[in-house]
């Protein structure tokens, strides 16, 4: 090449860089605004009534977790709902039901026009707490505490409910365990066993122990999650659970249709229960839910409906063996 050429080619490509690093000057201040912006975020609200975000209370309960305990209390009465008398008649027990998701059930399968059996492990004044609400609904309610682990319990448990009420017609299974680990090394034995017994177990003793009862038009409700889905590299045990849970909700659906026997799941994203604070960090729970799309955790009023929905014949008689996803973030 001759100067001139080389001189030539050498502007040409001291301007290519030039642009490049323009370019790239332009993205980062954008990348820097978002960055920003994303930071400051305000949680998303879809409903009337708004709902908490982020930061939530640092806080840190001992398990099983209080409800009755918790500073930020979760919303649970749906005020925005008005019942149509879509379970009037039935009878619903409810596993876990004594705070969280499964209050926020209770309350509006009562105000639906059930009775409801709730089931849970020792958090007593929780339960009495959900059985007031599902009274002022004008709906009975019972009390049944105790080890959903324990085949024997729940064997009892549905016997005590037919002869308190006679019937079941809608089964929920939501007691769980979590407990979050680092690392799969931090997984004994003993602790996968009470993860998986409590809420694989759990649900199987109960849909067994209900099955004599239920007629056609009767319906199970599984509690599944969003890390049944996706896997979440903290809840090793807990993941795997859910994921089962998802599994046995669409055998056991086509194992029950023709028997009129509908089985479904919800399958949760972050929702501000006691279970959350009784296993993350006091410096990770304000931030829980923020890496939704919606920027914040649900509250359970925002998934009781979805159970309303799969419990009623009115509502999804077509539809068994689905896991239903609310988990706060776009297609998931």
């Amino acid at each position: 090449m001759s100067n001139s050429q080389d001189h030539t080619t050498d502007e040409l490509t001291q301007s290519a860089a030039s642009l490049q690093r323009s370019v790239q000057q332009q993205q980062d201040q954008r990348d820097a605004a978002k960055a920003d912006e994303q930071e400051s975020q305000e949680a998303v609200q879809t409903g009337e009534t708004r709902q908490p975000g982020t930061p939530l209370p640092a806080q840190h309960l001992d398990k099983p977790g209080i409800e009755a305990q918790m500073d930020l209390k979760p919303r649970f009465m749906a005020p925005d709902y008005k019942g149509s008398g879509k379970l009037a008649g039935k009878v619903a027990i409810i596993t876990g039901g004594d705070s969280g998701i499964g209050r926020a059930v209770a309350v509006l399968y009562a105000r639906e026009g059930a009775d409801v059996a709730i089931i849970y492990l020792n958090e007593h004044e929780d339960a009495e707490e959900t059985c007031r609400h599902v009274q002022a609904e004008g709906q009975r309610c019972m009390v049944l505490p105790g080890d959903v682990r324990d085949v024997g319990f729940c064997q009892q448990a549905v016997q005590q409910v037919i002869d308190q009420f006679g019937q079941i017609d809608v089964l929920v299974n939501n007691a769980a365990f979590q407990e979050h680990a680092d690392s799969l090394l931090d997984l004994t034995e003993e602790r996968f066993d009470l993860t998986l017994k409590t809420n694989v177990y759990g649900y199987f003793h109960m849909a067994k122990a209900v099955l004599p009862h239920l007629k056609r038009g009767a319906s199970i409700i599984n509690t599944g999650s969003v890390t049944g889905l996706k896997g979440s590299k903290k809840l090793i045990d807990y993941s795997t659970t859910k994921g089962a849970i998802h599994a046995f909700t669409m055998a056991l659906a086509g194992n029950l249709l023709e028997q009129g026997i509908r089985v479904n799941a919800v399958a949760p994203g972050p929702v501000w229960t006691p279970l959350n604070p009784a296993d993350k960090p006091v410096d990770e729970i304000t931030s829980f839910g923020k890496d939704t799309d919606m920027h914040r955790p649900a509250q359970p009023e925002e998934l009781s409906p979805a159970y309303v929905f799969l419990a009623s014949p009115a509502c999804s008689s077509y539809i068994t063996g689905i896991v239903l996803p609310v988990t706060g973030s776009v297609g998931e």
